[in-house]
């Protein structure tokens, strides 16, 4: 496939990409996104919008983030400086993984990146200070439609590498999964 390499794991369309770096005396080139290369790991469409982020400290997190149709996204998410436990949360209703997650650390030493399918949705902890991360979106930001579920749901359940601090208010507000809960169909 070219410049990445590409994993499958427990939960359908969710990849680990690892980007292969061309390097010499002077440093080294590592491509972030190719869509045809991609094509091949199932990266659908093109991209509607780049997103870098910022956290300061250790142990934040931030998500579990997606958002429903008609701006339901495809993500790639790259960790550029530092490390992150990285998370994936299938909420795809006629999925066999509904409801179960994928972690994966990333960072700017093991060149990965996870490719998020629509229909889950997405969520991570820094494992250093001063962390960077780029995302391409397959759709564009739509307040109308985000959503997400609260970071200690227990119908989730996942198991954080380090205690959780600095949510936002917007993020502690999320919503746990209950009865009324329906899922995502994509």
């Amino acid at each position: 496939m070219g410049r990445f390499v590409a994993e499958d794991t427990s939960i359908s369309g969710v990849k680990v990409i690892t980007r292969t770096k061309v390097s010499d005396e002077r440093g080294f080139l590592s491509r972030l996104f190719c869509k045809d290369e991609l094509l091949e790991v199932q990266w659908h469409g093109e991209i509607a919008q780049i997103n870098e982020t910022m956290t300061h400290h250790k142990g934040t997190v931030r998500g579990l983030h997606f958002q429903r149709e008609p701006s339901s996204e495809m993500k790639l998410v790259s960790c550029i400086h530092g490390r992150i436990f990285d998370v994936a949360v299938d909420l795809r209703v006629n999925s066999p993984t509904y409801l179960h997650y994928f972690s994966c650390e990333l960072g700017e030493a093991n060149n990965k990146a996870l490719l998020i399918p629509r229909g889950c949705a997405h969520g991570f902890q820094t494992l250093t200070d001063r962390v960077r991360m780029i995302y391409c979106h397959s759709a564009a930001y739509d307040p109308r439609v985000e959503d997400g579920i609260h970071i200690l749901d227990s119908r989730i359940n996942i198991e954080w590498p380090l205690p959780p601090i600095n949510l936002s208010q917007k993020d502690n507000d999320l919503t746990r999964i209950d009865s009324h809960f329906k899922g995502v169909i994509v």
